[in-house]
């Protein structure tokens, strides 16, 4: 049923999780009841306990966010960047809502849903651009995959009982060499995802720059790398070694044979996202990992 509302909302959420499901409702419920419309899509609907009023749409397309304003997205973090996949090629807004564990790119919690829909009804939210990756995979000089994530892009082994073989470079130039089992360039988002369970560096979102984090690299040198974001970073696969493959964001995936290239470059479209909260991203940070923080005093005044 299509509704003629001045306001659209469209509404993502994981429909596996009976959370999601829950927070759905309350959430459709909420922004209806203050005269918002809400669109879902088809496939997610029939999963949902949904008013009539709800509009439905069958293509899970960029251009089914056509004259929204803003994307709620109930889930996880796999939900979430599924989300930044129709945040980024629509141009909306993406207003994340954690259901899952730790969940950095969400701005709310299950408990926050009424401030949310407060929120969102009063058009009391901020919006930030998020920096995002492009990616090429080159082979034999030609270009073979294109792709872009907002967190990281992956060069990952395939076997288990074989290191891949790589080179990294940065700007034309060649750094190091080594076996490992993987390399990730991230952008200061994904920072806190995949290349900070490789160990590399937390980087403030508001830092542009671009990372490479080895993972579990057998050299003496295998450090992380924070590059300029207008750097180009590439990974080379050494011929005549087991095939790798290549992970965007932890959704994409292509095979990587001996041989091939894969460039990363500062991506050309962002990601935008609705912001609640002013809190710092230190506040985010301690809050998100729990970290100790007892005894702190401040500053002297």
């Amino acid at each position: 049923m299509t509704q003629n509302r001045a306001r659209t909302v469209f509404l993502l959420a994981h429909t596996g999780r009976p959370a999601a499901i829950r927070s759905a409702e309350l959430v459709v419920k909420g922004l209806l009841r203050s005269g918002l419309g809400v669109r879902v899509l088809e496939a997610e609907a029939q999963d949902l306990p949904l008013p009539d009023e709800v509009e439905t749409v069958k293509e899970a397309t960029p251009q089914c966010l056509d004259d929204c304003e803003l994307l709620i997205v109930l889930g996880g973090d796999g939900t979430l960047l599924r989300g930044a996949e129709f945040a980024r090629a629509s141009g909306v807004p993406m207003l994340g809502v954690n259901l899952g564990r730790v969940g950095f790119l969400a701005e709310a919690e299950r408990d926050d849903l009424d401030k949310v829909v407060d929120r969102v009804v009063n058009r009391a939210y901020e919006v930030e651009e998020r920096m995002t990756i492009d990616v090429v995979v080159h082979r034999n000089g030609d270009i073979v995959h294109t792709d872009w994530a907002l967190n990281e892009a992956a060069v990952q082994k395939v076997s288990a009982e074989r290191m891949l073989e790589v080179v990294m470079e940065v700007d034309g130039r060649p750094v190091t060499g080594f076996g490992c089992d993987g390399i990730v360039c991230a952008t200061p988002t994904g920072s806190t995802a995949y290349a900070f369970s490789a160990g590399g560096p937390v980087v403030w979102p508001e830092v542009e720059a671009l990372l490479m984090v080895p993972i579990s690299a057998h050299a003496l040198f295998a450090k992380p790398l924070v590059t300029s974001p207008d750097s180009v970073l590439a990974v080379e696969v050494l011929p005549h070694v087991p095939p790798g493959v290549l992970w965007c964001d932890g959704r994409r995936t292509v095979e990587l044979p001996a041989g091939a290239r894969v460039e990363v470059r500062r991506g050309a479209v962002p990601v935008r996202l609705a912001r609640l909260h002013h809190a710092s991203f230190t506040d985010r940070l301690v809050a998100k990992f729990a970290l100790p923080v007892s005894g702190w005093r401040g500053a002297p005044h």
